[in-house]
């Protein structure tokens, strides 16, 4: 009876797998999911399969919380509004050592103990990213109504994505892993919102998919109550859930990260749990899925509100 059920499983995977080969995944896994350990083994092990089935992927990696725990070693105050972090000249300098040093070093070795050839980057390398500073801004929180006009430091916007060395590393079989970090035209650091590095990688790549993988288990209408989970969106539903003020905190860049995915031409855009087992390889290779698809348009009557809705 197992063995039938395994057989099953990869039957429904063939149509996915001949779908998607020699396709780009982008892959953006949130800060608290690059910790050393067993939920990010089983979260390379996933990729790993994908790798192997001849998806080209590409990691882009959060790192707040390493951040927050280094800045509050060194006696460092964190500010955050609307879900964006604030980043003056001491919390340039931590960024710097979380991201391009012990987040990305975890998770790049990571890859090496699962016998991918993965190769770790900042926005800076090769020009990967430019960016631009970013100007000072009247910002609303939808959550709350409160409005601030906010300097965020040494924040920046994406100004440009080199596709040519995500190509030409891709193209060796490489799995490129991207941390938060770029410059501009000048080589001055900026501190970029991962979402926002993810969101225009998978763009200029022309991805099938970008996943955002992270601690819950997807779009909630009540951030409290998992059985709330709304498993399909397209613009319009989403653009009035954040105007609800239903969402709030970090998952506002992170909706606004898929909102300009989708309005880039990004086909499909999946908000997934990484902490909850097999979600990645369930979002891939079933209809039902495991998390929130989002889409720019429904076409029609949708008659699978999971994953996939591929015609094998």
């Amino acid at each position: 009876m197992q063995l039938q059920a395994s057989l099953n499983a990869l039957r429904t995977a063939i149509p996915y797998i001949r779908a998607y080969k020699g396709r780009v995944f982008v892959v953006k896994l949130g800060g608290q999911l690059c910790e050393p350990g067993i939920v990010l083994d089983h979260l390379v092990e996933q990729l790993t399969l994908l790798h192997q089935l001849g998806i080209k992927l590409v990691v882009v990696h959060g790192g707040g919380p390493q951040a927050d725990a280094l800045g509050a070693r060194l006696g460092l105050r964190r500010e955050v509004f609307a879900g964006r972090r604030v980043t003056d000249d001491a919390t340039l300098e931590v960024v710097k050592m979380a991201f391009a040093g012990t987040v990305n070093t975890n998770l790049v070795a990571a890859f090496r103990a699962a016998g991918v050839p993965a190769l770790g980057l900042s926005g800076i390398d090769g020009g990967l990213i430019t960016v631009a500073k970013r100007p000072r801004q009247t910002v609303c929180d939808p959550a709350t109504g409160e409005t601030r006009e906010i300097d965020f430091g040494h924040v920046g916007d994406v100004v440009s994505v080199r596709v040519d060395v995500l190509r030409h590393l891709l193209a060796g079989e490489c799995v490129p892993v991207i941390c938060s970090l770029a410059a501009d035209s000048a080589g001055r650091i900026y501190n970029v919102n991962a979402d926002t590095v993810a969101t225009r990688v998978a763009i200029a790549i022309e991805a099938a998919k970008y996943f955002l993988v992270t601690t819950v288990d997807g779009v909630l209408r009540d951030p409290d109550d998992p059985r709330t989970l709304i498993p399909y969106l397209d613009l319009a539903e989403l653009d009035a859930l954040v105007r609800s003020g239903a969402v709030s905190g970090g998952m506002l860049p992170k909706l606004a990260a898929c909102a300009e995915a989708l309005r880039g031409r990004v086909p499909r855009v999946h908000i997934i749990n990484g902490l909850a087992r097999d979600t990645l390889l369930g979002e891939v290779f079933t209809n039902e899925g495991c998390g929130t698809l989002l889409v720019a348009q429904r076409n029609g009557a949708k008659s699978v509100p999971g994953a996939e809705g591929v015609t094998p």
